[in-house]
């Protein structure tokens, strides 16, 4: 299954993907090095923009949901993955403890627990899920639409452990991306293994060192494959202490938006594309697509109306939005069953292992996807994103396709390990 694209098959794209192809086995030396050098994320989901013209990362979230919309034929591959890395982390590891979101009791979320409790489980890990929402004081049973449920417990702490009524876990995997800070339950737990670990969480987190570091990979990445590095790199820009409920608060913001779009102009005109550049303000921590905007022109910042401000104001438990990132904005030119789509890649310790195109009826192709009505297709990965197919036409494999998606994947990824090293509050510092 190749996505249908509405650019012509015989554009930019199918020449990146073939450059990718004849170069897998540098590509994969490449990989090996920098994994004995850097620790990669524990998993993570990237969502992927195809312009046929550029592929490019659009965001990195360390903390993925939606493991249900992955086939069942993935489950050998992430099961591999996981084993992997707990032999890496605590080879005698018996019990792991799934800390979820505090709130969500929403189905498709609740399916994604029960998901991951499966993997971990075929891994070889009593898994259970510990709350540390006030809401649950006790095991609490919450149903599936397809009949399973999930059994959701109430965590305890003791002087340096978490874990629950008889059950002590050697690893705690967090599914809570911490968007209001770490809470003082998960801190100095140094006898326990938490992955990913508290910087990873949206309150320390930002957006724009992620891609300041994904611009230092690409651009090595680049050199590798002897390309331009914008072909796989979103430009971006960022601006500080904005406050959307204030008039005339959007001086910066629209100084970096003009900036950023006349840079893009500037790509644009050295290879020849037609298309009109755009830019998406996005909250430069937080997820759910929360706090995202697309804007053609700086001056549109002047006519924001106030459900517009009040929108981009506020994400995820009512964090307040003072810092957005201003990211190139990136066509999808994908489509499947007519719906504008792009594809999520899922990656677990430094292997992908699987993922889905995330589809919006009601999106444009500059418009961000991740909102309510979106649905997912998942991406036949089982024959192994690690296996394509040499000498055939760009454009005709799946395989072949996929594992391009693999590498900017896993270009994201080893971004993300980079940032979490200069992040790591932990890390000795040499004068």
């Amino acid at each position: 299954m190749v996505p249908h694209l509405i650019t012509a098959l015989t554009g930019p794209i199918n020449e990146l993907e073939q450059r990718i192809i004849d170069s897998m086995p540098a590509i994969e030396r490449w990989f090996r090095l920098e994994w004995m050098e850097h620790t990669p994320p524990f998993y993570s989901s990237v969502d992927i923009r195809n312009s046929g013209f550029k592929l490019a990362p659009v965001d990195t979230n360390l903390f993925p949901g939606n493991w249900n919309n992955l086939t069942d034929a993935m489950l050998p591959l992430a099961v591999q993955a996981t084993m992997a890395s707990i032999e890496k982390i605590c080879p005698e590891a018996r019990n792991l403890l799934i800390i979820p979101e505090n709130h969500n009791r929403n189905p498709s979320y609740l399916s994604n627990l029960a998901q991951l409790q499966r993997i971990f489980k075929m891994a070889g890990l009593n898994t259970r899920l510990g709350s540390i929402s006030p809401d649950i004081k006790k095991p609490t049973e919450l149903k599936l639409p397809n009949g399973e449920s999930v059994l959701l417990e109430p965590v305890l702490r003791t002087k340096r452990r978490i874990g629950l009524k008889h059950f002590d876990p050697c690893t705690i995997l967090l599914n809570n991306d911490l968007s209001a800070g770490a809470p003082g339950i998960l801190e100095e737990l140094y006898e326990q293994y938490l992955l990913p670990p508290l910087h990873a969480g949206w309150s320390v987190r930002r957006k724009s060192r992620h891609f300041q570091s994904y611009e230092e990979v690409a651009k090595r990445f680049g050199k590798l494959l002897g390309i331009d590095h914008w072909l796989i790199h979103p430009l971006f820009a960022k601006s500080e202490g904005l406050n959307f409920n204030e008039d005339g608060s959007m001086g910066d913001l629209a100084e970096q938006v003009d900036g950023l779009l006349t840079k893009v102009r500037r790509k644009y005109k050295e290879y020849g594309i037609k298309e009109k550049p755009f830019a998406i303000v996005k909250a430069d921590n937080g997820t759910y697509g929360m706090g995202v905007m697309t804007v053609r022109d700086a001056k549109e910042l002047d006519d924001l109306t106030k459900k517009a401000r009040n929108k981009m104001g506020v994400i995820k438990d009512g964090q307040m939005v003072q810092d957005v990132i201003i990211q190139e904005g990136v066509l999808t030119s994908e489509r499947m069953h007519d719906a504008v789509a792009e594809p999520v890649v899922y990656t677990l310790d430094r292997y992908v292992v699987g993922g889905f195109y995330r589809m919006h009826p009601e999106r444009g192709m500059d418009e961000n996807l991740n909102a309510p009505g979106s649905s997912y297709v998942p991406l036949a990965f089982s024959h192994s994103n690690h296996m394509p197919q040499p000498g055939m036409h760009p454009g005709a494999s799946a395989p072949n396709r996929f594992y391009m998606y693999g590498v900017i994947a896993r270009l994201a990824m080893l971004a993300a390990s980079y940032e979490l090293e200069a992040t790591n509050p932990e890390a000795e510092v040499y004068d």
